[in-house]
């Protein structure tokens, strides 16, 4: 534990990604805030998506993470026993392709680091104490419930769920997919406040040297030639945050988790250093976009045409921020990454959200897609009678216990046999809740007769390879006995003392039931 008692965070300026002086960066932010690499040491980057051609701005670089892992090194003075650098990509993509994309093998050979891909390790249920937890307890990969060392690498980035995604957004990786979209919809502040229940890092360095503006997967760069350093989330986030000119407690799941007694966003409580100051950061990030649009606003224009009402529990919001518009906005983007042209091309159809109470103007031969399992409508359209049915799950009929998820194809052939089985009728309904965002790309395709990014030649072979893969190990995985998921580690703390709690006052507790179950 670093003897700075008081939240910290170092702005540094970097020109450009030179392991060398990045490495020369971290070392010196590990020495101010007297942290040394102990036990299980383990990295954790955004390899949300990873491809230096189509999706350059939206991972934590090579160069960076090469930086990072030599100045851990540097740092050791003998009580790290492994170095580690696990992560859980997105949209049903294998892990082990993203950091093969990435340019992470060699990295990892110079430091000896082990690659940890979280979709390949066994899951480890993580108590929960917060009263205001949306469930008793959480899935986490077993290396994250282990870990003696936690070091957050996040990428600067816009989020069109979040506003932004910074170091606690950056938790949403720590799940493998099947616990992750659990409660990843209009609650997803809430679960990624939960989220720092498990664990929090020790060190926390971000890669700004080019930043993402506007969205997730996508995002468009921006120039800052920033590295920042931290050794606590919410003083670390709430400073990026006034970076960009975004108010911290306007942000939810920062807001959450300082009342939940984290750490500071205040910044009167925080220590902020560095050669940059925070001013000069300010003007240096002058126009930086976040990525906060209602998919109303994002497709008017297009050949998509979007409604959205509110998504259950009105009370609490009157739009789904975290769940299905927003994968709608990043699954066209992806589309235009490997179809120029989808644009020019798309036939027009439309998409409604939510609660929707309005008119819908679709011509007759024009698809309509309600999505989500709380899509509710009813009316004419294009002259015919339509009613849709909210079919909406109360989440506390959702056991994490039981989550399952779908691979690619198993999409594919239940998205393109829905599809095909109402080839005739001009309203279809996508079930689930989200209803992902590869999922919801291959509705576009299909409906919109652009190109399937999953079978695009310049990476169908790479995916393939690393899926057959992944299917593979984890075949034999479960064949030899090793559970894709299991009870509380006995030894383990994890969860077990949130927000100042002393662990004494815990555990002695029963073990907790799901607020789910």
């Amino acid at each position: 534990m670093s003897s700075v008692q008081r939240p910290t965070v170092i702005i540094r300026h970097c020109p450009d990604y030179d392991p060398e002086r990045i490495r020369t960066i971290i070392r010196e932010g590990l020495e101010t805030l007297d942290l040394r690499p102990s036990g299980r040491t383990l990295v954790k980057p955004n390899l949300v998506i990873a491809d230096k051609v189509l999706f350059p701005h939206a991972f934590t670089r090579s160069e960076f993470m090469d930086g990072v892992l030599a100045a851990i090194r540097d740092r050791d003075d003998g009580g790290m026993d492994t170095l580690s650098v696990g992560e859980r990509c997105g949209i049903t993509v294998p892990t082990r392709m993203v950091f093969k994309e990435a340019g992470y093998g060699p990295i990892l050979k110079k430091h000896r680091a082990k690659r940890v891909l979280f979709d390949e390790e066994t899951q480890v249920e993580i108590p929960l104490n917060h009263p205001d937890r949306l469930r008793d307890y959480i899935f986490t990969p077993e290396p994250i419930a282990r870990a003696d060392f936690f070091v957050n690498c996040p990428k600067f980035k816009a989020h069109p769920w979040t506003t932004v995604t910074f170091s606690m957004k950056n938790y949403i990786g720590i799940q493998d997919d099947r616990h992750r979209l659990i409660d990843h919809d209009h609650r997803l502040n809430d679960k990624i406040a939960d989220l720092q229940e498990i664990i929090q890092p020790q060190f926390i360095a971000i890669d700004g040297i080019i930043g993402g503006q506007d969205r997730m997967l996508t995002p468009a760069p921006f120039d800052m030639k920033l590295v920042i350093m931290g050794n606590n989330q919410p003083a670390f986030d709430a400073v990026c945050c006034h970076i960009i000119g975004v108010n911290p407690s306007a942000v939810e799941h920062v807001r959450l988790s300082s009342e939940r007694g984290y750490g500071p966003i205040d910044l009167s409580e925080i220590t902020v250093t560095g050669d940059v100051t925070l001013k000069e950061a300010q003007e240096r990030c002058d126009g930086f976009r976040t990525g906060l649009i209602r998919v109303e606003d994002y497709f008017k224009g297009s050949k998509i045409r979007a409604y959205a009402g509110p998504p259950p529990e009105p009370e609490r919001t009157n739009y789904c921020w975290g769940g299905c518009p927003g994968a709608m906005e990043e699954a066209i983007e992806i589309i235009r990454q490997y179809d120029t042209k989808a644009d020019e091309k798309m036939k027009p159809f439309t998409v409604v959200f939510g609660a929707y109470k309005g008119p819908i103007e679709a011509e007759k031969d024009e698809k309509v897609i309600f999505i989500g399992d709380c899509a509710e409508w009813k009316g004419q359209i294009a002259g015919e009678d339509v009613s849709i049915e909210n079919r909406y799950q109360d989440r506390k009929t959702l056991d994490p216990h039981k989550a399952h998820t779908t691979g690619i194809y198993s999409k594919m052939a239940r998205v393109f046999g829905h599809l095909f089985r109402r080839r005739k009728k001009q309203v279809v309904r996508a079930k689930g809740c989200p209803v992902s965002v590869a999922e919801q790309a291959l509705y576009i395709i299909n409906v919109g007769k652009t190109k399937n990014p999953y079978l695009d030649p310049s990476s169908a072979f790479r995916f393939n390879m690393a899926f057959i893969a992944w299917k593979v190990v984890t075949f034999f995985q479960r064949l030899f006995g090793k559970k894709y998921q299991m009870r509380a580690l006995p030894e383990s703390e994890r969860g077990r003392a949130p927000h100042g709690l002393p662990i004494a006052a815990v555990q002695d507790e029963p073990s907790p039931v799901s607020k789910s179950a």
